[in-house]
């Protein structure tokens, strides 16, 4: 879709909003300037997303659910966070400790975890919320405080990643995808980086040159791996910055599991020539669209997971790739036709149904989102993955 379609499909914006965007339209053009004129992609999503006071995580505006800009898996329904339940269960059982949730959005997998794992005699010790946006922290805290007196005081929220190797599970469900990427294209067969520079009237747009160190070695890793070339105008993402973030994570992880929940691909199919637009997607209003430059500040911008990077990440800092199944899958194995046919009566049964299939029908959220275990010093089975093992794929 063009820049200009992208546009004309969108809600209007507010005078507020509008006055918003264009602040950090400013800052963005600052920023470019003190750069010489461009920008990565990766240090223009770094703005978008998280400027302080104005990224689209650091300002106050509903990101979450049905009055948001898209729905994620626990707002969707409560079977999602029941089933993870079942899950968190059996590793706090082998390991005791507790629970660390990366980026808990409006706080309602959170609350949906402790309520279970209470009706399953599991509660944690801690429930650990490591969260960069200060107002979705006061949200989730909003939310959290309707809790009972014995779930609520377990919650504890962090500003930095425990010092302490954590016993038990780290929760990442949907926080790979807003790590901010690098885009490349494919121009009179040479391999170019994608920034950020200013175009016509001022508007911010895609500008080309060649790729640095860092992107030309992970670009030449993966057409090593490839039979084939890409074609003319293939356009795509590489996520840098995943490496990094697991291996930190490992440090955090003494003995349990790490479980990242999001949508994604092994790196064959996400870099197969058939996408050759890549995967970069905004949120507005729950209109998803590919224009990254429009509604700077209000929009979510997110490309999917290349999870073949996670697990050779993983892998270099000693944790074991445990598990790797689609989210329909892994829901299935832990019991979600059940969870659905304990509803009290008829009506309650066929609500939940209609949440199920969101979650596990292939053109809603089952396929495209993945869970992957990472696990440290564990080798108990994992219930979620009896159904399915993709990590051949990987």
């Amino acid at each position: 879709m063009s820049a200009s379609g992208a546009r004309s499909m969108l809600p209007a914006l507010t005078p507020e909003e509008r006055r918003h965007s264009e602040a950090l339209t400013g800052l963005i053009r600052a920023q470019l300037a003190a750069a010489g004129g461009w920008l990565s992609f990766e240090r223009f999503m770094d703005l978008a997303l998280y400027a302080p006071g104005l990224g689209y995580y650091s300002a106050g505006s509903w990101k979450i659910g049905a009055g948001g800009d898209f729905v994620t898996a626990p707002e969707a329904s409560a079977l999602f966070g029941g089933c993870l339940a079942r899950e968190c269960a059996a590793v706090l059982a082998a390991t005791g400790g507790g629970i660390l949730e990366l980026g808990a959005g409006s706080g309602a997998l959170a609350a949906t975890l402790l309520t279970a794992l209470e009706a399953l005699g599991a509660l944690p010790e801690r429930y650990a919320i490591l969260e960069v946006s200060a107002d979705l922290a006061a949200r989730q805290r909003s939310r959290l405080d309707t809790l009972a007196p014995q779930l609520r005081e377990r919650v504890v929220w962090l500003d930095r990643l425990p010092r302490a190797p954590l016993h038990g599970v780290i929760l990442a469900n949907e926080v790979a995808d807003a790590l901010p990427v690098r885009r490349f294209s494919v121009r009179g067969g040479t391999l170019c980086e994608l920034g950020v520079a200013e175009g016509a009237a001022g508007a911010l747009t895609s500008a080309e040159r060649p790729p640095d160190a860092a992107l030309a070695e992970a670009l030449g890793a993966l057409l090593a791996a490839r039979t084939d070339a890409l074609p003319e105008g293939y356009t795509s993402e590489v996520n840098l910055r995943l490496a990094p973030w697991i291996a930190t994570l490992g440090e955090c992880l003494g003995r349990g599991v790490l479980l990242l929940i999001d949508y994604g691909l092994p790196r064959a199919h996400y870099y197969h020539a058939q996408r050759a637009a890549g995967t970069l997607r905004c949120h507005f209003r729950q209109h998803a669209h590919d224009d990254p430059f429009v509604n700077l500040g209000l929009q979510d911008i997110t490309a999917w997971v290349d999870f073949t990077r996670i697990a050779e990440s993983a892998v270099d800092v000693g944790l074991t790739v445990s598990g790797f199944a689609t989210q329909a899958a892994f829901l299935a194995a832990l019991g979600l036709e059940r969870l659905v046919t304990e509803a009290p009566d008829t009506k309650g049964q066929v609500r939940l149904a209609g949440e199920a299939r969101r979650l596990i029908m292939p053109e809603e959220m089952g396929e495209a989102f993945k869970v992957m275990a990472l696990t440290r010093d564990y080798d108990v089975p994992l219930a979620g993955f009896a159904l399915q093992d993709l990590r051949r794929l990987l």
